[in-house]
């Protein structure tokens, strides 16, 4: 993201799980529910990104994978977000950080199902920007 350095220090697999009783390889109608979290850190000026995803068949979940990122932002800029003891991080950064967050959840997903039935569910790419639509507003 132009004009914010930051870094990836972190990866984390939060939640990871797969019902094999609930899929049934039988029926193609399959949905996926996606849901992206933000958390910050002013301490450390970092924010964490977490993205969950939920594949569902006959509204029973069959493949839960939920991965976090935690970025480290350049000070200067970390003191640039502070507004009135606030923290307004810009949407696009935002949502760029969900977009690193999810390829990597994709990648932690291939690794997980590799060798099972389940290594063909890849997730989809998404445009975030309609996820993320407004800057993040956080307390320090």
């Amino acid at each position: 993201m132009e004009g914010i350095q930051f870094s990836l220090k972190k990866i984390n697999t939060e939640q990871f799980a797969i019902v094999e009783d609930v899929y049934n390889s039988q029926i193609e109608d399959i949905n996926l529910e996606v849901h992206i979290n933000f958390g910050t850190s002013s301490e450390s000026s970092s924010i964490v990104s977490i993205i969950k995803f939920q594949f569902k068949q006959n509204d029973k979940f069959f493949l839960i994978i939920e991965v976090s990122c935690e970025f480290s932002v350049e000070k200067g800029k970390w003191n640039e977000f502070r507004k009135e003891g606030k923290l307004i991080i810009p949407q696009g950064f935002l949502a760029h950080l969900a977009m690193i967050t999810v390829g990597t959840t994709r990648g932690v997903l291939h690794s997980k199902t590799t060798n099972t039935k389940f290594n063909n569910f890849i997730l989809p790419t998404i445009d975030v920007t309609k996820i993320v639509t407004e800057d993040g507003k956080f307390d320090e």
